[in-house]
């Protein structure tokens, strides 16, 4: 079990817990949410060891019962399988003093030394790290690669299924999502799923939170706060706690004023000073309920440019790839303004390739490509990151794109993206990951672009700022094409998928459930299959299959188009409704606009009722054809 009681954490001068409380019981799945430099990867330091709390009480397990993930590879030579299993400490421990009594011919204890081994199944420790490696994305051939021919995300990866090799009965896990595609990803909830032990994490991927916790631990304010239930389920919480509180303090504030009131007009009275000091006396005793003082949210949104076309971009036939080589041939499509595209496919498909040829940065190899004059493109990939100026400010960096532009009209901008006060006009040097995330995203939004290409957009965003980031793509008129392994920004801001895959590029029919399904079916057989599957049976499966998820394509498109309008129209119908509860609007001067309100609300009602049934219709026909 993990318990902190009363525990104060600062970093330098600045405070981060105090008088904290957590306790995570053997078994639970917990995660730690909070607003970035709120004490999340300090508090898992001082879990590990690297941090001393500075008051109160840390109860933790044996250190050789916790497992983390480490930040730094501490032998880059080391064949990749074998790293990996330089985790499991008592596995290594035991072939070691085997070879040794091997040497010495010591028999007897040969024999104790390999019924210990067999104790802790170490005779499948080697299949188990090459089946974490397959399920994290790396290939048969990358079993003995030395760990320095890795890049830096795979690197990560490896330091990943070392955690997860090594025994223990708490798993630390910072930010295990990152560098992780979609299908990496999908197979870590799995596997959290059968793990027996304890389970911390920080992730800002709402989704894997959703997936694979029971509990959320929320640092703000300096303490920790404890939410039963996974992400969406903490979200609503937080929400009616905060509106309750509000409630509360309104409330304690009009019967203050009432006390207050009593006690400034009957002080002086001989009559009432009794009641009046009784009065005094109830005040001072009264316990002080606080405002809600959350911090402002993002909100920004992506202008876009005044002139447009269609289409914007036009592909036939078109093959692209570096040099001579080709990664993708035969690409025929169109990108037409409003269009919603996501890309999916494995890590190294050519999604990245394909993201680059449409921004101009990858010249097509063969094929016709035209662009529209009127074609405005807002381009995000990694690499944007590292071509900011990091000795000029955020202001000079949207300065040079418009000099006649007033410096005000610029720091309002950048305010919406929470790059304010001296942060706007500070170098960009020692900004954080995500602070250079949100500054490339305004570049972006400030030229207006027509076609936004973003590939990986939400690396180094924390969950509100990718809450934020969905909404704006929402509201924006122009067309997207997204790569992202974000699936909460998937699913709420694209129509239509296409896949990357054996370097071809083409529409696919289905949502990312079918995607899934169709990366399993489309997994070579073991070795260990049953031999009497039958590859032509395996083969139908698939066309039945593919046949399938074309059938219900347009049905969860449907659906999701008017899930996407009720909840448009619901926000609209909410915004109407407060401001018909301003008592000043049944003011005589107010009557017309009274009458204006009313007229929306009732449209915006039936509309409501109009779609909900829809919904309704729609849905039962969807479930209906999955039930066949």
């Amino acid at each position: 079990m993990i318990q902190l009681e009363h525990i104060s954490l600062q970093r330098g001068t600045k405070p981060l817990l105090q008088d904290a409380d957590l306790v995570l019981h053997p078994g639970q799945r917990a995660a730690l949410v909070g607003v970035n430099g709120s004490g999340k990867t300090s508090l898992m330091a001082l879990l590990l060891g690297e941090l001393e709390a500075d008051g109160g009480e840390c109860t933790l397990p044996e250190r050789s019962a916790i497992a983390h993930m480490q930040q730094e590879i501490s032998d880059p030579e080391r064949p990749a399988r074998e790293y990996i299993l330089d985790g499991h400490k008592t596995l290594r421990r035991l072939q070691q003093a085997i070879n040794k009594a091997e040497q010495e011919k010591a028999f007897d204890k040969l024999g104790q030394l390999h019924a210990e081994l067999d104790a802790i199944d170490g005779y499948s420790q080697q299949h188990r790290a090459e089946a974490i490696m397959l399920g994290l994305g790396f290939c048969v051939a990358d079993y003995d690669k030395p760990v320095a021919a890795f890049s830096g995300g795979w690197r990560i990866r490896l330091n990943l299924a070392r955690a997860l090799l090594t025994p223990s009965e708490v798993l630390l896990l910072d930010e295990p999502t990152n560098h992780l595609d979609m299908e990496a990803i999908h197979w870590l909830e799995q596997w959290l799923a059968q793990y027996p032990g304890s389970v911390l994490l920080i992730s800002h991927d709402r989704d894997f939170i959703d997936a694979t916790v029971q509990r959320i631990f929320h640092i703000h304010h300096h303490r920790i706060d404890t939410y039963n239930g996974n992400y969406s389920a903490f979200e609503r919480q937080r929400a009616e706690n905060l509106a309750q509180q509000q409630s509360l303090y309104e409330k304690q504030q009009q019967r203050r004023q009432e006390l207050q009131q009593f006690i400034d007009r009957f002080r002086a009275k001989a009559t009432k000073a009794k009641q009046a000091q009784s009065r005094i006396k109830a005040l001072e005793k009264m316990q002080a309920v606080s405002p809600v003082r959350e911090p402002d949210s993002y909100h920004f949104s992506i202008p876009e440019a005044k002139k447009s076309a269609s289409p914007l971009i036009n592909w036939f036939d078109v093959t692209v790839g570096y040099g001579s080589t080709p990664v993708l041939e035969h690409c025929t499509f169109s990108v037409i303004p409003g269009m919603r595209l996501a890309l999916l496919g494995v890590n190294g498909a050519g999604k990245s390739t394909l993201i680059k040829t449409l921004a101009g940065e990858v010249p097509a190899l063969s094929g016709e490509v035209t662009v529209s004059e009127f074609c405005r493109i807002g381009y995000f990939a990694q690499h944007q990151l590292e071509a900011l100026d990091v000795n000029a400010s955020p202001l000079l960096h949207l300065q040079r794109l418009s000099p006649d532009v007033r410096e005000q009209e610029i720091r309002d901008f950048l305010g919406s993206f929470r790059i304010v006060g001296d942060m706007a006009v500070n170098p960009v040097m020692p900004f954080s990951g995500g602070e250079k995330a949100r500054l490339a995203l305004a570049i972006i939004a400030w030229q207006k672009p027509n076609l936004l290409l973003l590939d990986e957009p939400t690396n180094h965003l924390d969950l509100e700022m990718r809450e934020a980031l969905a909404e704006a793509l929402q509201n924006f008129k122009g067309a997207v094409i997204l790569v992202s392994h974000d699936r909460y920004l998937l699913r709420h801001c694209v129509d239509d998928f296409a896949l990357v895959s054996n370097g071809r590029f083409g529409a696919f029919d289905g949502d990312l459930d079918d995607y899934y399904r169709f990366v399993q079916d489309s997994k070579p057989v073991s070795d260990n299959s049953s031999s009497n599957d039958n590859p032509a049976s395996k083969k139908q499966q698939r066309q039945d299959a593919a046949k399938r998820r074309q059938q219900l394509a347009p049905l969860k498109k449907n659906v999701k188009s008017l899930e996407t309008k009720i909840s448009n129209l619901e926000n609209a119908l909410a915004n109407v409704e407060q401001q018909l509860a301003d008592s000043a609007l049944y003011e005589e001067d107010s009557k017309d606009k009274l009458n204006t309100l009313l007229e929306t609300q009732g449209k915006q009602r039936n509309e409501l009722e109009t779609l909900e049934q829809q919904w309704f219709e729609e849905q039962e026909k969807l479930i209906a054809l999955e039930e066949e």
